[in-house]
């Protein structure tokens, strides 16, 4: 087959997402391409909408709630003629001479902006014979997420197809297969190798911090927190992501405190979860799916809300993890540390709910195969 992946420039977790259905085409000989739907509009946009999307995060959080809230509220906002909506077709022509061009079987979107790029393509046109795909990445149905009509929505949880009914899309179409992940994620590692490889103690408790690709979520004063209140038997690893002002403030000043490891981006975020004993994150739908796959226990912090919001609940109402704000942060992990079979719970309960197989499940059912026979 040759298939077409819409990503989005807005955060990380979209493209982590579409490297995982790549891994599982690549994987049965299939040409798969990722390209990022904003850049059909233009370039100019692709580069104002990520930019923006990344300081909205780090510095306006609510600036973005509002921004979603308001589409929630509004479902003609993203609709077919809508002033977004225009403004996102505006990428239609180049997007539909592309897929024509390359002849391609398959196109999925990991991005409601995909999704609707890719419906404004076929606005008023013959609709090639392909087959199209939606991938919801958080554990909601996002605002616009029903502006499109494709053959099939691809969700994290049984739990959500209601949602996504209640919002028009046919039942029929709903595949509750979990949210892809990359392989890596799906591997194991012992845990004392890995806390070694990663620069810990294999005797001592170790936390991962993260606030997403962006380096978001109060990272700075939180690192400060626990430096300040570490035990001895305990290591925390701060990574930064793609915050290089974030990573260079960190690093110098807790560069000769051995309890403390600042990171800047890293491509092995499986390893460091291998070797972690608990998980401090903001609730990003591809990181706690991740975090889930490894059956890590987290602690979540709403910072940015949104979307988000809807992830750590559905993460507290399974079991598999605990909320906190900047305040009680430290007191929840340490709590949690000290109580052995809490902590064990929230890896169980994780245990249960993950859905490693997604990429693979999504690949057969695109390729047309009986997919459940056929995962291992």
């Amino acid at each position: 087959m040759r298939v077409l992946i819409l990503s989005c420039s807005t955060g990380g977790g979209h493209d982590s997402c579409a490297a995982a259905l790549n891994e599982a085409f690549f994987e049965k000989g299939d040409y798969c391409k990722t390209v990022d739907s904003l850049s059909f509009v233009s370039e100019n946009f692709k580069k104002f909408m990520s930019r923006g999307h990344s300081l909205m995060y780090r510095k306006f959080p609510w600036l973005f709630r509002f921004g979603y809230g308001f589409a929630e509220e509004h479902e003609s906002f993203l609709k077919k003629n809508s002033p977004a909506f225009n403004l996102l077709s505006k990428g239609s022509e180049k997007l539909y001479d592309f897929i024509i061009k390359k002849r391609f079987d398959a196109v999925i979107c990991v991005h409601v902006f995909s999704g609707i790029v890719l419906e404004s393509a076929f606005f008023g046109k013959r609709k090639p014979d392909i087959k199209t795909a939606f991938v919801a990445t958080d554990y909601t149905c996002s605002p616009g997420a029903w502006a499109f009509d494709y053959d099939y929505y691809f969700i994290p949880d049984e739990s959500l197809e209601s949602e996504f009914t209640s919002h028009g899309i046919p039942e029929e179409k709903i595949i509750p297969c979990g949210i892809p992940v990359k392989k890596m994620f799906v591997a194991k590692a012992e845990k004392a190798e890995a806390k070694r490889i990663c620069g810990v103690l294999p005797g001592n408790k170790h936390l991962l911090i993260m606030g997403g690709s962006m380096g978001c979520g109060g990272i700075e004063s939180i690192t400060q927190k626990f430096a300040e209140n570490l035990y001895d038997d305990i290591e925390a690893t701060v990574v930064c992501g793609n915050n290089k002002k974030l990573f260079k403030k960190l690093y110098f000043k807790y560069k000769n405190n051995r309890n403390i490891h600042i990171v800047g981006y890293s491509k092995d975020v499986s390893l460091l979860m291998e070797s972690a004993d608990l998980y401090l994150t903001k609730p990003g739908g591809i990181s706690t799916t991740e975090a889930m796959t490894k059956a890590l226990p987290m602690v979540l912090i709403n910072s940015v809300s949104g979307c988000e919001k809807y992830n750590l609940e559905y993460f507290i109402k399974i079991g598999g993890a605990v909320a906190a704000d900047s305040e009680e942060v430290f007191e929840k992990c340490r709590c949690l540390f000290e109580n052995e079979k809490a902590l064990s719970k929230l890896s169980e309960n994780l245990s249960l709910k993950r859905k490693p197989l997604a990429a693979k499940e999504i690949c057969f059912i695109i390729r047309g195969e009986k997919c459940r026979e056929n995962l291992k």
